[in-house]
């Protein structure tokens, strides 16, 4: 690895800016797919220079920020291990487009480890508390096909009272395909400008809908390869129809067990089949009898359904 630049006197945008240079940690769930914030569209765009770079500020980022140096604080009050800060941009050299920013460093017998600083909700507790979340792990492998360390330490503060740390050792078959997945994304798309192919995540769902949430009327001539994703499009309804089916059919047959009784167990599993109860609200009734109270309290939301035939 080698020092890209030195952060400790660079400006947000600054930085920003450097970060499009290459990917980084953060970057590798969104190329996966499995970031629920961020789209590879989105990153695509910041890569090739299209949009600027930009983090959403919001409170947990801003607290994020605020209790990285208490969640450093009290990993080392709690190990003994002193974590040293390394205020600069590294870069590998045997894939420059590989760069990471650390929260910091451990030497630990001799070797350097790295430090990752994280705050969560209350609703990751159960996550944190067996392990690490799988978007962070990829960010630390990442880290360490950076620098070549064998070791992370991740610490993080959860729902702001419950405290967890964890190690991270070095996994060269996940490097190599988190190399491999980042050397196709960097050179296919953002050196040549091709658009990346969707994946299914939420925030890519998202962002397409968000761009072209507004149709034209126009119809378009499918480019012949487009029919392949028809095909495919079937062999997944069709799939889905029949896991449907066949999941209707489990809870039937646990219906049957259970009967009129409410809960059933076996075992460590658990299953419930209780009275609720739902209220009806008959706006067609009220549209009816009653248009001005109705029409003064509706509001009308416009989006796109995807249809295939």
């Amino acid at each position: 690895m080698k020092i890209l630049v030195k952060t400790g006197s660079l400006t947000r945008e600054e930085w920003l800016k450097w970060r499009i240079k290459g990917i980084g940690g953060s970057d590798v769930s969104v190329i996966a797919g499995i970031n629920k914030f961020r789209s590879v569209f989105q990153l695509w765009l910041e890569k090739t220079g299209q949009v600027m770079p930009e983090e959403t500020e919001n409170e947990f980022t801003h607290f994020g920020t605020v209790l990285e140096p208490v969640v450093k604080k009290e990993f080392m009050k709690r190990t003994g291990l002193k974590v040293r800060a390394k205020k600069v941009l590294l870069q590998s050299e045997e894939y420059p487009f590989m760069i990471a920013d650390l929260d910091g460093v451990i030497y630990e017998d001799g070797e350097m480890c790295i430090f990752e600083a994280k705050t969560a909700s209350a609703y990751k507790e159960q996550i944190w508390e067996s392990g690490v979340p799988e978007e962070y792990i990829l960010q630390v492998q990442h880290y360490m096909a950076v620098t070549g360390a064998k070791k992370t330490y991740i610490a993080a503060l959860v729902g702001g009272n419950h405290f967890y740390y964890h190690e991270v050792y070095r996994d060269e078959e996940l490097i190599s395909l988190i190399i491999k997945m980042e050397k196709q994304f960097w050179e296919q798309n953002v050196l040549q400008k091709i658009e990346p192919c969707p994946d299914g995540s939420q925030a890519t769902t998202d962002f397409l809908n968000q761009k072209y949430k507004k149709a034209n009327g126009s119809t378009v001539e499918l480019p012949e390869e487009t029919l392949s994703l028809f095909r495919q499009y079937d062999e997944i309804s069709e799939k889905l129809d029949e896991l449907t089916v066949r999941k209707e059919a489990v809870s039937n047959q646990l219906k049957n067990y259970l009967r009129e009784n409410e809960i059933g167990v076996v075992g460590d599993r658990k299953v419930t089949w209780k009275q609720v109860t739902t209220t009806y609200f008959d706006k067609k009734r009220l549209e009816k009898e009653n248009k001005e109270v109705y029409e003064a309290y509706i509001t009308k939301n416009q989006y796109r359904r995807l249809m295939v035939a």
